[in-house]
């Protein structure tokens, strides 16, 4: 599904109208363009399904000496993140997002799980979907049943509207595989 810039610039010329201004004002004037390129941007990830995100990135290494009964861990913390809540298209800031797997025979290369992340954010979310999303996509590209995301961040629906709890933080984890029945083996990623 390709982003409609067209449909978006006329779509916020019409909210500039529907706010009270005029958006043929100088000020104004360039701002459904400006806006629709940078939708473009930050919502890229809804161009892609999860499966041609995982193809996309799917950039590993065979490691003959992992095994099933292997305790090793690959932990990526704090890979910095942002999206947009769907209910209110209002920011989700200071995201920081950790993601952690057994590895099942292969290995994905470090910056593939920080861009994996960052294209699954690119889209209207919930920031439990964001975390199931890159479980999926973890799983589809290391084959490893064994994976975890933990992600922290803010919600302008939360901290600039409505209830206007600027310290409000919301975390969520996402387990799967030995991460929801080994507490040990969740221990040593905290």
């Amino acid at each position: 599904m390709a982003i409609n810039k067209e449909l978006i610039e006329e779509s916020i010329r019409n909210i500039i109208i529907a706010l009270g201004d005029d958006p043929d004002r100088e000020g104004l004037i360039d701002t459904p363009k400006r806006v629709a390129k940078m939708y473009e941007e930050v919502f890229e990830g809804m161009n892609y399904t999860n499966d041609e995100i995982a193809d996309m990135f799917n950039k590993t290494f065979d490691e003959d000496y992992y095994d099933d009964n292997s305790q090793d861990v690959v932990v990526v913390k704090d890979i910095e993140i942002f999206s947009y809540c769907e209910h209110h298209l209002a920011l989700m800031y200071d995201m920081k997002v950790s993601v952690a797997y057994v590895p099942n025979g292969k290995v994905i290369g470090l910056s593939k799980i920080a861009r994996i992340a960052d294209m699954v954010a690119k889209r209207l979310q919930l920031q439990e979907r964001i975390g199931n999303d890159i479980a999926e996509i973890i799983t589809k590209v290391t084959g490893s049943e064994d994976v975890a995301v933990f992600i922290e961040g803010s919600h302008s629906c939360m901290t600039a509207r409505g209830i206007r709890n600027y310290p409000a933080r919301t975390q969520t984890q996402t387990l799967r595989g030995r991460f929801k029945t080994e507490p040990a083996l969740l221990q040593r990623i905290k």
